[in-house]
């Protein structure tokens, strides 16, 4: 009989995967951000955090109605437009893996070459926003993707990928980052 997470395993799981993603090279030490739903809430990486030291006692809780507590990430309001919008996520990445943001700065949408990529992501989509305007475009923006895909890519700023579970929106983002090194790869031969 498997038994379900409580909140504060929740809160574990969330800071070992986001530190997972700066040990594995998908983000640098204070980039990226991730949440994870619980009934109402949204619990979301504080803005600024540094992913070698963060823990649970950090993570600022947000509703789904959009209040985002005090000190949440920048793209808090993104992550509960998700949630609004794709009733099925329970958990939402924002990395930035170096292979997966040079192989979408000028494509429209990204198509893996490798077995696995295709099987997870027969296309990524990628979101061109002016930079000046991302605050302000790119929840809906990203919510409205997220909606019929597991990923998506801000064009030169990084990959948003949810999932019905923490663990399973980790495997997204490193998937996708490992068919972008694999698709690098082959372009060099």
């Amino acid at each position: 009989m498997s038994r379900m997470p409580d909140l504060q395993q929740q809160k574990q799981a969330l800071v070992q995967h986001y530190k997972w993603l700066r040990q594995y090279g998908c983000n640098d030490s204070h980039s990226g951000n991730a949440s994870f739903r619980w009934h109402d809430d949204v619990w979301v990486t504080p803005t600024g955090c540094c992913a070698d030291t963060l823990t649970t006692d950090d993570l600022v809780l947000c509703h789904i109605d959009g209040h985002c507590g005090e000190g949440a990430s920048l793209d808090a309001p993104l992550h509960v437009a998700v949630y609004q919008k794709n009733e099925q996520a329970r958990a939402l990445f924002h990395s930035h893996g170096p292979y997966t943001v040079a192989m979408t700065m000028k494509e429209k949408s990204f198509t893996p070459i490798d077995f696995e990529g295709q099987y997870y992501f027969p296309e990524v989509p990628i979101i061109h926003i002016n930079y000046a305007q991302y605050v302000e475009l790119a929840p809906a923006a990203v919510a409205q993707i997220l909606q019929d895909y597991k990923v998506t890519v801000v064009s030169g700023h990084g990959v948003y990928a949810c999932a019905d579970s923490i663990n399973l929106a980790y495997k997204w983002t490193c998937s996708l980052e490992l068919s972008a090194k694999t698709a690098w790869i082959a372009k060099q031969i």
